[in-house]
């Protein structure tokens, strides 16, 4: 099963590379509209990420739209709670922000027989937010490291622990920075830690957050303030800082950027299921994904903030999924 993870890792990782072919802010002119069907009630439960918990939540209530006799219950403590949820039965949905852990799969195909399917259902841009009356530029990914790491594998050459070690003068110059961060249930966490410091170890003095809401207000209420979450939870209070793999050329973290590959933290975010090999999805479960993955679902993702799939990563799953 390992080769199998391993493929739909490298298709993942295609697909999100070619996306600058096709994706932006705006939905797939290709991707088609969403099409009711008769019979579909009763349950759907969703367990799993805090970066996805919105999103579920508001294609939930797209989805009641056109199915008034279905009731979704969200639940969004985490990514590493969805695959327990799934294992156990517990949820029909998993949302994570990242791929499932060999542990993971393991669990689940030990009481299962066969594997949990991956869908990928939008992309996410990770924002690292500084109050918003910080004047900041941009930071390159090795400072973003220095600051939150105390490894500095990404190549920093100092650990950096006040505003003006970045550039910033004045009554910046001598101000220490105040880190906040996710918590390690969270796939956001996960991401981070791999992508911005370079799988290296996160500083002792994080003040550490069991939401993305709770990080951008802990920087919103301080001056001194810098933490990371999915773009989607920006506030008024708070400024998503420019970004870029080397100091002085920094990207904005919009879908433009993300899909061209120039802003350098982008990821699919997925939703897990238990689909059968023989038998599939449920009727409700499997219209639920179809509706995500259509016209309407995608629409969801832009007005949430985020970015939604290229045409060809929606018809590839819906063809995964049996829903074509």
């Amino acid at each position: 099963m390992l080769l199998k993870r391993s493929i739909l890792a490298l298709a993942t990782a295609t697909a999100l590379a070619i996306a600058p072919l096709t994706a932006s802010a705006e939905v797939d002119a290709d991707i088609p509209t969403y099409q009711t069907v008769s019979g579909i009630s009763g349950n759907l439960s969703s367990i799993g990420s805090d970066t996805l918990n919105n999103l579920m939540t508001l294609w939930a209530e797209e989805f009641q739209g056109f199915y008034p006799n279905v009731n979704v219950q969200i639940q969004g403590a985490g990514t590493s709670t969805a695959p327990p949820a799934l294992t156990e039965g517990t949820a029909d949905f998993g949302p994570m922000s990242r791929m499932p852990r060999d542990s993971e799969h393991a669990e689940f195909e030990q009481r299962h027989g066969y594997e949990m399917t991956a869908v990928p259902v939008a992309i996410d841009t990770i924002a690292v937010f500084v109050n918003r009356d910080n004047p900041i530029e941009g930071m390159s990914i090795d400072q973003v490291d220095a600051v939150f790491s105390s490894t500095r594998r990404c190549g920093g050459a100092e650990d950096i622990t006040r505003w003006g070690q970045l550039g910033m003068e004045g009554s910046w110059a001598n101000r220490d920075i105040t880190l906040y961060s996710r918590n390690a249930v969270s796939g956001t966490y996960g991401y981070f830690r791999q992508h911005a410091l370079c799988d290296g170890d996160f500083k002792n003095s994080i003040n550490e957050q069991p939401g993305s809401a709770s990080v951008v207000q802990g920087v919103s209420e301080s001056l001194n303030g810098i933490g990371y979450s999915g773009i989607g939870y920006s506030t008024s209070g708070v400024r998503a800082i420019p970004l870029g793999k080397e100091q002085g050329e920094y990207f904005e973290a919009t879908g433009e950027n993300a899909a061209s590959g120039d802003y350098p933290l982008a990821r699919f975010l997925y939703v897990m299921v238990n689909k059968h090999p023989e038998d599939g999805l449920t009727p409700r479960a499997a219209e639920f994904l179809k509706m995500v993955l259509s016209k309407e679902g995608q629409e969801v993702v832009v007005r949430d903030g985020f970015i939604p799939l290229p045409a060809t990563v929606a018809e590839r799953e819906r063809k995964t999924l049996g829903l074509e």
